[in-house]
């Protein structure tokens, strides 16, 4: 079992470059301005919609903050080199890199091109 997380954005293309940017993945879906894929290899990271298109009753209404409840937590082999991308990118770091107490894994957290929040974390399995 897998789970492709799809976010409502307002702008798919700026979106989808915003975390090309950042996070060196591809856009598997082309240049469609309703829908982008977003994977790392053969993995989906993350999809993109855009508000309003298609009718899905989540992503009907652009005036709700976008990921009331949601973390996009990103677990990847290169967090040093995303963090300096970050700088290179000129985003607003909310917190700086530092250990994470639970997962004892270094990780750093910003907001997206449209408001979600987002964390980096060096790559890890869980182990319940």
């Amino acid at each position: 079992m897998q789970v492709d997380p799809i976010i409502a954005v307002k702008n798919v293309l700026a979106s989808a470059e915003w975390y090309q940017n950042l996070l060196g993945c591809e856009n598997k879906h082309g240049d469609s301005k309703e829908f982008a894929v977003l994977t790392s290899g053969d993995e989906i990271l993350l999809c993109l919609h855009r508000w309003g298109a298609h009718e899905h009753p989540t992503m009907v209404d652009a005036a709700v903050a976008p990921g009331n409840g949601l973390i996009l937590y990103f677990r990847v082999d290169n967090l040093e080199y995303i963090r300096k991308r970050a700088d290179e990118l000129c985003l607003k770091i909310q917190e700086e890199v530092h250990v994470n107490t639970n997962s004892t894994k270094k990780e750093f957290s910003l907001y997206d091109h449209d408001g979600y929040y987002i964390t980096i974390t060096e790559f890890h399995t869980f182990k319940g």
